[in-house]
């Protein structure tokens, strides 16, 4: 039936395929072309944001944040309290395009009442000041927040927000729930969005139907690119174009934890499917499109850590297939390119380290 189906999407002149390439399935290898140089110690870090001149910020699950450079480490004063448990927690962090004239931090994480937050502040010595709540998920939900961060080149933010373990609110289109939202930097819907007109959350919303995504990212053209965890199964890459519904949870190339079937992505032709898929899993956490003199043939190329995946992955930078994954014996929760070429990784544990990638 799949067979069929594709080839008279094919016939209808629909395009590609919907069904992508399944890129579990290929070995990862432990021949890297680069040795990790470990740069500091930190407690259950999740997210990196590098800076100008170098430097890091390295975002706590705890609700800590901390600056890495040739100065040592520092924590920075000054953050909210967050509700830490499970996937809760202090998330992205991320500056502004003009952080030299601004020093302005945008950061994500859930409240004490469990409401997903996108704040900002100014970075001033070791404190983030004048911390400004930016939007607030109404309502809020329970794990599984998303809250990823990424500018566009059109100077707008963009917002990852999971499905909160709620999955039917992945389709409500007044719920924020599995969404990916395009907002002013001030956290209001940003002219020009799909259904900027209706108001609320519609007027806020640029992609819906995903279930939780830790991965945004801009190719240098333009594009907008998005990772999801599947369910049991079913991990996504998924071209971010304004307006689709990307299909959570009507349709995924997973299962359901209980081992019940849900429609594959090729039984529904009107909603977006995925450039690639993991089955097994590598539960993808982080994002970053490669640009640098450090590895010269990956420009333009996506790398994306993995949990259950305990390593990275390269990706081709149209999508179309994974170049490499390398185990690195460790669940990798965040990958950063630095304004010079750098390439960091930070491992998820209670007790991790921030890596740099040398080339060999």
């Amino acid at each position: 039936m799949r067979t069929c189906l594709t080839a008279v999407i094919l016939a209808l002149g629909l395009g590609q395929p919907l069904l992508a390439q399944n890129v579990g399935e290929k070995n990862a290898s432990r021949d890297a072309p680069f040795a990790l140089q470990a740069v500091a110690r930190l407690q259950n870090p999740w997210a990196i944001a590098p800076l100008p001149g170098g430097d890091v910020l390295v975002s706590g699950k705890s609700g800590r944040m901390w600056r890495v450079g040739q100065s040592g480490l520092s924590e920075l004063k000054g953050l909210p309290k967050v509700q830490y448990s499970g996937q809760n927690g202090m998330l992205d962090v991320a500056i502004a395009p003009d952080f030299a004239q601004t020093q302005a931090v945008y950061f994500t994480y859930v409240s004490p009442q469990n409401a997903l937050i996108l704040a900002r502040g100014t970075l001033r010595g070791d404190r983030l000041e004048g911390i400004k709540t930016l939007w607030q998920q109404t309502p809020g939900g329970r794990g599984q927040p998303g809250g990823i961060i990424a500018f566009g080149p059109d100077g707008m933010l963009y917002l990852s927000v999971g499905d909160r373990m709620q999955p039917d609110t992945a389709q409500d289109p007044d719920n924020p729930r599995g969404k990916i939202l395009r907002l002013t930097r001030e956290g209001k819907a940003a002219p020009g969005n799909p259904q900027y007109d209706a108001g609320g959350v519609r007027a806020q919303t640029w992609t819906e139907g995903h279930r939780n995504a830790y991965g945004l990212a801009f190719s240098p053209d333009g594009t907008l690119w998005e990772h999801e965890m599947g369910p049991r199964g079913g991990d996504e890459l998924n071209e971010i174009k304004p307006g689709l519904n990307y299909g959570w949870p009507l349709v995924s190339n997973g299962r359901h934890y209980s081992g019940l079937p849900i429609p594959d992505h090729d039984t529904r032709p009107d909603l977006a499917a995925p450039k690639l898929w993991w089955s097994p899993v590598i539960a993808p956490a982080g994002l970053a499109i490669y640009e640098g003199r450090d590895f010269p043939a990956w420009q333009g190329d996506l790398l994306i850590g993995g949990l259950a995946g305990q390593g990275l992955a390269l990706v081709a930078g149209d999508g179309s297939d994974q170049l490499a994954r390398w185990d690195l014996g460790m669940r990798v929760r965040d990958v950063a390119v630095g304004p010079q070429g750098q390439l960091w990784i930070i491992e998820d544990a209670d007790e991790a380290a921030l890596y740099r990638l040398v080339p060999k």
